[in-house]
């Protein structure tokens, strides 16, 4: 809860309280009175109205009130009522719900690199190329699934920076199918633990939506466990052309 300083009608400072979700990254914010005065008005109370935006002070400093909100990853100035169709749905379900669709971006991005990797002239492995292009469409999908489930529940989405991935050769087709693997696992146990808190705060609907997602993330990971065994069996080299062209075109 933070407070908006402003001039009443009796020409006395009025505070204006201003609620905001708990966030992650410190922002510095100015908020100018005479461009918010409609909002202060409306929460503000009733026998101290505040003076229209044409009567408050262009000058000095008054009208300008710095408000800081701290731990942005999570937070925004929020609107002046809840969701209507907000039922059973725990806060900390809302922003599991967004770190998952941060976790999916994330994935998309990886695959990405990988897909354009393997289309480059010095490996020219288009099978390998077009698999990993998939599965970025793939976890895109996902995180845009989560997006429209979040509004769905009344919830806010609130995106959170992308991190780049931990690198951009990737080595041999076996080398980076290892690392789409771990990346898969990773993104299974963060569904598994979005699960286990739905159910904690007896979320019924949310617990079941994502065992779509689990049921996904199995299938993903046995996949790529199967191309990790043949790529062993047939080593690098005219094995790994082979497989490309037959296993993954």
């Amino acid at each position: 809860m933070y407070a908006v300083g402003g001039i009443n009608s009796r020409g006395r400072r009025q505070e204006t309280s201003v609620v905001c979700l708990a966030t992650s990254v410190n922002v510095q914010t100015n908020l100018n009175v005479s461009q918010y005065s409609t909002t202060a008005a409306l929460l503000s109370p009733a026998s101290e109205p505040i003076v229209p935006s044409d009567r408050i002070p262009a000058s000095p400093s008054p009208a300008l009130k710095t408000v800081r909100i701290e731990e942005a990853s999570t937070c925004a100035v929020m609107s002046l009522h809840l969701s209507q169709c907000r039922q059973n749905y725990h806060q900390d379900s809302e922003a599991g719900i967004n770190r998952q669709i941060n976790m999916e971006l994330y994935a998309s991005y990886c695959y990405q690199s990988m897909g354009f990797y393997f289309e480059r002239d010095d490996v020219a492995l288009p099978g390998f190329s077009k698999f990993f292009k998939k599965l970025s469409s793939e976890e895109r999908e996902h995180a845009e699934k989560l997006m429209s489930y979040q509004v769905k529940r009344g919830g806010r989405i609130v995106l959170q920076d992308i991190k780049k991935p931990e690198r951009d050769e990737w080595g041999a087709g076996v080398d980076a199918m290892q690392v789409a693997l771990q990346l898969e696992k990773s993104v299974n146990q963060s569904i598994l633990d979005l699960h286990k808190l739905a159910s904690s705060h007896e979320d019924a609907q949310m617990a079941d939506y994502l065992e779509d997602f689990l049921e996904e993330q199995v299938r993903s990971i046995k996949e790529i466990c199967d191309y990790i065994t043949n790529l062993k069996r047939v080593g690098t080299g005219l094995g790994e052309y082979m497989f490309d062209k037959e296993s993954l075109s």
